[in-house]
């Protein structure tokens, strides 16, 4: 048995895991909004219940919305603002007295989509996050690859290649203080900013999948443009990493038109004459957090 926690903005769910893959116990509590202390509280004492629940002690793995810097291991690049500049990880484990495991959300994805999920019988996994951020996760052989600077995957902060600025209108500025990076663009804001430009309307992203859905020719086209975006951005990955499977999640990967379109799209600028990669929708959806999280120990033979 292992324990996977998601530490999210507004919850924080705890499981435990057995080795098949199944969830023997589920435990979700509030997330004390902007309170660090209270917080590191919150997830010792979920951690605590389930290893009561397993009459044992377990692995533990947590998934947060951030990322540890790499000498220091204080928390960075977090939503949940109360825990940037944080000792999270040093913090919890002197509370527990034991050695536990702290990774992004979006690592904790695709490993959970690798390891369990629709990616289960391929070696090489890009796991995708299309949401109010873009991020990803890399998994060789059921294996997290985070590298000497723990930002593999984090594609959203690579620039838009040059085919793709040319479907927007003028330059985006990104949060991280930078011009054009992928997130900009596929986002849910960067969906936003898209159909904004073309139609004059203010939508938001789930609306604008909604009317295109329901043959809206001006969000039908929003949806097709978003499509070549994602596919020219998803090349420079395949370029490079070659995955055998590339899964999305994230609020945007609920469109199903990615999945008919984003394929066809790639043809032409993935440098092989046949595209190989599949592209495949979550099997987890929002349990992915968790799920993935335990998954940061591997199966102890």
């Amino acid at each position: 048995m292992r324990i996977g926690i998601d530490l999210g903005g507004t919850k924080i769910e705890g499981i435990l895991l057995a080795d098949d893959g199944s969830v023997s116990e589920k435990i979700r509590v509030d997330t004390p909004a902007d309170n660090y202390q209270k917080t590191v509280n919150a997830l010792c004492n979920v951690v605590m219940a389930l290893q009561t629940s397993a009459g044992k002690n377990c692995k533990v793995g947590i998934g947060t919305p951030g990322a540890l810097t790499p000498i220091t291991e204080i928390m960075k690049n977090c939503n949940s603002i109360c825990l940037n500049g944080k000792p999270l990880k040093n913090d919890i484990e002197s509370q527990l007295g034991y050695e536990i495991v702290v990774e992004n959300d979006a690592n904790c994805f695709a490993l959970s989509e690798a390891c369990y999920g629709a990616a289960k019988g391929s070696a090489t996994v890009f796991g995708v996050i299309l949401g109010t951020g873009t991020g990803g996760g890399l998994v060789n052989n059921k294996r997290l690859h985070t590298g000497p600077n723990r930002i593999a995957g984090e594609w959203g902060h690579n620039s838009i290649p040059d085919s793709v600025r040319r479907l927007i209108e003028a330059d985006r500025k990104c949060y991280c203080g930078r011009d054009n990076c992928i997130e900009t663009v596929l986002s849910g804001r960067g969906l936003k900013q898209s159909h904004l430009e073309r139609s004059g309307n203010s939508l938001e992203a789930r609306k604008i999948a909604v009317l295109a859905d329901s043959g809206d020719k001006v969000a039908g086209q929003s949806i097709d443009v978003y499509c070549q975006q994602l596919a020219r951005c998803l090349s420079t990955v395949i370029n490079l990493y070659d995955p055998e499977m590339i899964v999305l999640g994230g609020g945007l990967s609920n469109i199903s038109t990615l999945y008919e379109k984003v394929p066809g799209y790639l043809e032409g600028f993935v440098f092989t004459e046949r595209v190989l990669t599949k592209l495949a929708a979550p099997k987890f959806g929002d349990a992915s957090g968790a799920l993935g999280a335990a998954c940061l120990w591997p199966i102890e033979k």
